[in-house]
This record gives C-alpha cells, sequence and structure tokens, in this order.
C-alpha cells in the first residue's frame, strides 16, 4: 500500500517553504497508551488481537463528553479517485469509506486508550477457519440494511466479491481474488455480468446469513482481509459498472448526499443503519461536508484559525504544510489538538541486486546512509522517526531491530563501508542513483549521493519523471542501483509487506520486489509460513525472515517509520487515530454543541 495523492502533493509543497520535504493477526504486545491528541508518536502501537462475538456487537463504546448533531467539515487537498468500495486501495479512500461502507470485519478502537482489535463488522464475529485455513465462514448479523431499508443478505456480499473480477475495477486489493482462483484470477472468471455466478465450491452462500469462502491454500490473516472495503455489500439492482464510483449505495451510517467530483462531498444520515448492530461506528454528527481542491498552505492555516465553521475542520488523511510546523510543534494553543502518530509506511533505499551482487557492498551502502540527514531533509521528527527495520512499528508483534548499529550512528559510518568495499575489491563502485523530478526527491538524492560518495561510491543522479516513478524502477531490467520507495501493510501483519517486496518467484515488470531479490532461503520460507495456521505463530516467523533479509541479503535499506501529523478543529472532539491505515479514525469524531 502507498500513500494518498493528497499526502505526496503535502510533502512535495513542503519544500518549497523550508527547503524541507515533509497495514496483526494476533494479540502481540503493544503499548495501550491513547493514540490522542497532542503527544508524540508512541511505539509499538496497540496490539490488534482478534476480537470476540462478544467484542462484535454494537453500539460501539461511547465518547466521553460526546455529543449527537452538527457538521464535521473536512478539508482535502485533492479528492477521491475512487469512492466505489473495489477500486479503495489508498489512505484517503480507506479513511472515509467507513463512513458509508460496512465491511465483513473492522477494527474497533478504544477511545479512551487507542486500543485497537479486528471485531465482526457485518459478521457476527472474526470468522471461523476450516480445513486448515483453507476455508473461512461468516455470519451476517440480523438487522443490517441498505439506505433504501433493502435488507442486506449474503447474497449481495457475495455479489460485491463478484464485482472484483470485472475489467473496470483495476485499482482494489487482489487478496481475496487470487485466494480464491489464484494468480491468474480475471482468466478464471470475468466478473456477474454476464450472468454467470462464482460456484459455490468457491464462494458458497447456504442461506441469506453465510458466506463461506474456499481458498485455494490456507490464509490464517484472511479475517484481516475482510475489513478492506471490497467486502461491502452492493445492491444488485443498483449497481451500474464502473458508474457506481459516483453513487455507492450505502451499509453505514452515512449516505451520499451530493457529490461533485473534484469540488464537494456531502453526507447525510442513513435511516436505516442500526447503532445496534455496529461495534465500530459512533456516527455522533448529523453529516459530513467534505470540501476539495484546497491548497496548502491554506487548508492547515484554516484549521489553525478556527473562523466560523472552520472550527470544526480536520483533514482525515492529509499532513499539516511543513511551513506551520514550528508553530504547530510549540505553541500550546496548538499542539493539544495534533495528532503525531506512526504511520504503517518504512521509507527504504532499494538495492538493485540483479546489479549490485556482492552483499559487502550492499552492507557498505546501509553504513554510510545518512539517516539523520535524511529525516531532516523530509520534514524532522514529526514527518516520520528513524527507521532500521523493514517492518513498520505499527505491525503486530513488531520488535527493535539495528543490525547496522544506525541508531548510534544515524550520520552514517563511512569508515565501516569504506572497509567492507576494501573487502569487497570494490573500492569505488558506480551507483547509478534516479530520483523522482521534484524539489523534495532531489534535495534527499542529493543528501544521500553525498554521504556515499564520503564512503568512496561514485554516483550519477538522474531525475526521472515523478509520476511514472513506480513503473520505471520496477522495470526488472532497469538500469539503476538505487532508489528510493516506500510501502505500507495493507493490515497490520507482515503478510502484507515481506511476501509482495521479497518473493523472488515472479519478478516481472511491476513487481513490488523493487530490489529484484531471489534469495532461495526466503523464497521457501515464504511458501512455508503462509500455509501456517496459527496466526500467532506466523507472525513470529514473519518478523524472523524480515530480520534476516535485512541483515544477510540487505537489498533494502530502511531509514524512516512514516508519521501522520496534523492539526483539527477546535469545535471536534474524539478524534482518535486508525494506524491500521494512517489516517484520522472518523467514527469516533464528535462536533462539540
Amino acid at each position: 500500500m502507498r500513500h494518498s495523492k493528497a499526502r505526496l502533493v503535502a510533502a512535495v509543497a513542503a519544500v518549497g517553504a523550508l527547503s524541507l520535504t515533509a497495514s496483526a493477526c494476533s494479540s502481540g504486545g503493544g503499548d495501550t497508551s491513547p493514540s490522542g491528541a497532542g503527544g508524540a508518536s508512541k511505539a509499538p502501537v496497540p496490539n490488534y488481537g482478534l476480537g470476540t462475538a462478544a467484542d462484535s456487537t454494537g453500539p460501539a463504546p461511547a465518547v466521553a463528553g460526546a455529543t449527537k448533531g452538527g457538521t464535521v467539515q473536512d478539508l482535502d487537498q485533492a479528492g477521491f479517485d475512487y469512492l466505489d468500495p473495489a477500486q479503495q486501495y489508498v489512505s484517503d479512500q480507506l479513511s472515509v469509506s467507513p463512513l458509508y461502507a460496512r465491511t465483513l470485519t473492522g477494527y474497533k478502537i478504544d477511545p479512551k486508550t487507542g486500543k485497537t482489535i479486528l471485531v465482526g463488522d457485518m459478521a457476527t464475529d472474526t470468522g471461523k477457519m476450516s480445513d486448515g485455513g483453507k476455508t473461512w465462514t461468516f455470519t451476517l448479523k440480523s438487522g443490517l440494511k441498505f439506505q433504501d431499508g433493502t435488507t442486506i443478505t449474503s447474497k449481495d456480499v457475495k455479489y460485491s466479491i463478484e464485482r472484483l473480477f470485472a475489467s473496470f475495477v483495476t485499482q482494489g486489493p487482489v487478496y481475496i481474488q487470487s485466494w480464491l482462483y489464484g494468480t491468474n484470477f480475471k482468466d478464471a472468471y470475468a466478473g456477474p455480468y454476464d450472468g454467470k455466478e462464482i460456484p459455490d465450491s468457491i464462494l458458497a452462500t447456504p442461506d441469506d446469513k453465510t458466506v463461506v469462502f474456499h481458498f485455494q491454500t490456507p490464509h490464517a490473516d484472511a479475517p484481516y482481509a475482510m475489513a478492506m472495503p471490497v467486502t461491502a455489500p452492493v445492491e444488485k439492482s443498483k449497481d451500474d459498472k464502473a458508474a457506481y464510483n459516483n453513487h455507492p449505495v450505502s451499509s453505514g451510517p452515512y449516505e451520499i448526499a451530493s457529490y461533485k467530483p473534484g469540488k464537494s462531498l456531502v453526507f447525510k444520515r442513513n435511516p436505516y443503519w442500526d447503532p445496534k448492530t455496529d461495534p465500530i461506528r459512533n456516527a455522533y454528527p448529523d453529516s459530513w461536508n467534505f470540501q476539495l481542491g484546497i491548497q496548502q498552505p491554506g487548508l492547515t492555516q484554516r484549521i489553525m484559525a478556527g473562523s466560523g465553521t472552520d472550527k470544526d475542520a480536520i483533514d482525515l488523511s492529509g499532513v499539516a504544510d511543513t511551513s506551520q510546523m514550528a508553530k504547530l510543534t510549540t505553541d500550546a494553543e496548538y499542539k493539544a489538538r495534533t495528532i503525531n502518530q506512526y504511520q504503517p509506511y518504512v521509507e527504504t533505499l532499494d538495492i538493485n541486486t540483479k546489479r549490485i551482487t556482492d552483499p559487502k557492498v550492499r552492507q557498505a551502502i546501509a553504513y554510510a546512509f545518512p539517516m539523520s540527514q535524511v529525516q531532516q531533509a523530509m520534514g524532522g521528527s514529526p514527518q516520520g522517526d528513524l527507521g532500521t527495520t523493514l517492518l513498520s512499528p505499527t505491525i503486530a508483534g513488531w520488535k527493535k531491530y539495528d543490525p547496522f548499529g544506525k541508531l548510534t550512528q544515524p550520520t552514517g559510518n563511512v569508515e565501516k563501508a569504506k572497509e567492507l568495499l576494501k573487502e569487497a575489491g570494490q573500492p569505488h563502485p558506480k551507483l547509478v542513483f534516479p530520483y523522482a523530478n521534484t524539489p523534495k526527491w532531489s534535495t534527499v538524492s542529493l543528501t544521500i549521493a553525498n554521504a556515499l560518495e564520503k564512503a568512496g561510491f561514485q554516483v550519477v543522479r538522474k531525475a526521472i519523471d515523478a509520476t511514472s516513478f513506480y513503473t520505471i524502477v520496477g522495470k526488472v531490467n532497469n538500469q539503476f542501483d538505487i532508489y528510493r520507495t516506500g510501502w505500507g501493510a495493507d493490515w497490520p501483519n507482515a503478510s502484507t509487506v515481506v511476501p509482495p517486496t521479497m518473493d523472488g518467484t515472479n519478478l516481472t515488470d511491476g513487481t513490488n520486489n523493487y530490489s529484484f531479490l531471489n534469495d532461495p532461503h526466503i523464497n521457501s520460507e515464504i511458501q512455508r509460513i503462509k500455509n501456517i495456521a496459527d496466526v500467532k505463530t506466523q507472525t513470529a516467523e514473519w518478523e524472523k525472515l524480515s530480520e534476516y533479509s535485512l541483515s544477510k541479503d540487505t537489498a533494502q535499506v530502511p531509514f524512516l517509520f512514516d508519521k501522520y501529523f496534523n492539526i483539527y478543529g477546535s469545535g471536534l472532539g474524539g478524534v482518535t487515530y486508525n494506524s491500521v491505515v494512517g489516517t484520522i479514525n472518523a467514527n469516533t469524531v464528535f462536533v462539540k454543541q
């Protein structure tokens, strides 16, 4: 998972102002301190355990001091490319989706402690596993309805899954589809529009309350995949394929009152939403008014000033403009209503292992990497903490790990890097270093290049188009040696980090394994760990494999744990944080009366 467009826009804009730039399957240990306002980020984050059937009952726990009514004003830099739950995958879309789309499971965030657990949302619990983890059964609650009053049944959930195979659905996650049919899932099934259904042997609905998934291989973390928007029910009679994106039918507490793409999005209450069925959403406001296309630094300045309705303003997924950073981090008036928490993203310098084949040379790059200088070039600690693991602190069971002593020498260990290069017999290796052609990444790449050259490398920087950056570096035969990328877990289990970024069995153009790592040990371990049915055991194994990859292969050099940093209006309360997607949790927000 990558950052939302708004986050990237904010980061680029910040450079001009300051010459700076700015998704758990087990009950792993974790800090249960609040992820609320005013404090520094906390690690490790809440434990993401699986909740019980009792945890899955509604209504959601009350938020202290909350009042019902009013309108939340959300100021957003960009807008929403996708409101259709089938197409939603980036953080800005994931932040707004819970307002109108319920899923089989979801994250219940305690407003007092910040503890986050997975519970049944539409389902009565987090699912029943059988057949060694290949089969998962979910039972729907009673009282679930669409915005027109139609009862939601298992057939609606199955239909929503079938839509994922349609040719126009190109942007959402593909976990469930590939688990059901394999890698070439769209060749096996083309969607429901020709009248064909997925057979019961693969996806069954034996009655109106039951959905049964029959996967090809075990998937212990299936309950977490079911929390993604793709499981939101779709009313077949209201589905008009790609056009559905502009008017998705609500199953949640709000429905769309009006939508002008790129300009505004207004939600009003859905009268058929029953809070007794919902353990996740408080839905205190009467309405939400999204003002789209609000540019920085004006957006942050408006929330800080709080004039008129702006006192009730928030930006669910964007980050504060860094030109306002000094005020936001020092002025008591603002500090009390800021959020600064870890996002699921880890910034890495990927090393092309097809070109840099000697691990000692790759380790030399790791030792020489100037972590603290790059942190400052990206906006300082409010924008990200120094990171030395390939897994984010938002991953369940996360552990500290620093094999190259980067936290001890965060500016870089030049002498150790020179020593390794001498051992490798390459005292002056050449590195071709592309960067996205923006002020931010120009500054960051120059900072990295200067440090590597002090260690004895010859660095050739090349600017490439920012919009096609990932496409270019994702080509298996690219002619580059090092490049910055970033990745975030789709849910808080390393199963959504290690396989996509380290599996070498399917290296084709467009891979997320940007270092093109092809380590037989890692490849075989990925297959072994995927088949572990116990989630707690699986989580620990992913952790160990990520440490092996970093210390032995050193195909990626982690350097920053991204953080969300922003301010919200003085007229709002109940502002909590969703560390799974790295945005504000809209479910607990209320307007002070």
